[in-house]
């Protein structure tokens, strides 16, 4: 081959290879635009109801909370860290019982569930805010003491 058809061969092949770095980098930024910065976590104050709501505890804290109310309250799911239905219909069990939680045993997190809940830590010192069924940070931080507590 002649040396200019070399040349030519190499620059074309460059300029497809750099087409084609442009066109995916520019598929990529039109692509990275058109697609929706993500979302802060859900919490349960937005919805009242999340498939699995451990309220901000770790999966260790969570599993000692299940391993509790495996021994007394009726939980028969698995101790996976993961406070779902099950887990909550046995926190609300627990809850009718002592601290005034009188809605459906439904296992959703909601506004009554954590009135119940606040009552309850409140008469152990261990939360000291309002019984307002917001399960802000007090709540969370209180409800992580008593599961360190019991775990």
């Amino acid at each position: 081959m002649r040396p200019s058809v070399v040349k030519r061969s190499i620059v074309s092949a460059t300029a497809v290879v750099g087409l084609a770095i442009g066109t995916l980098a520019g598929a990529g930024t039109s692509f990275a635009a058109s697609v929706p910065a993500a979302e802060p976590a859900v919490s349960a104050e937005a919805f009242g109801t999340l498939a699995t709501n451990n309220l901000g505890l770790t999966y260790d804290q969570a599993k000692g909370i299940q391993r509790w109310l495996k021994g007394s309250w009726g939980y028969t799911g698995n101790i996976d860290g993961l406070l779902g239905t099950e887990s909550w219909k046995a926190i609300q069990r627990y809850l009718a019982r002592d601290w005034g939680y009188t809605d459906p045993i439904d296992g959703i997190a909601g506004p009554d569930t954590i009135r119940a809940l606040q009552r309850f830590l409140t008469e152990y010192s261990i939360y000291t805010g309002p019984i307002d069924g917001i399960a802000g940070p007090g709540t969370r931080a209180a409800w992580s003491n008593w599961a360190n507590y019991i775990g």
